[in-house]
């Protein structure tokens, strides 16, 4: 599971800036809900970025594989002429 830094501080400072009470805005529900909200949101997690760098991994190969084969087809028909 992908771990986030989030400044509770930060974001208390934030609310009381933005009008609510002392008492409200030290509330450290409101921090972890926000907290878990955001994790629960994240669109992207390290399996997927890893899978989806392998596929390329060998789309590149694959790529590589096929030009060098390509020029050495056309070598040899140059070499034929």
């Amino acid at each position: 599971m992908t771990t986030i830094t989030f400044d509770t501080h930060k974001f208390i400072r934030r609310l009381r800036s933005a009008g609510f009470e002392e008492a409200q805005a030290e509330a450290e529900a409101v921090a972890e809900a926000f907290q878990e909200a955001q994790a629960e949101s994240l669109p992207v997690t390290r399996d997927y970025l890893d899978a989806r760098l392998y596929e390329l991994e060998n789309r590149l190969v694959k790529w590589v594989i096929g030009v060098a084969l390509g020029q050495f087809a056309m070598i040899v028909v140059l070499i034929k002429l």
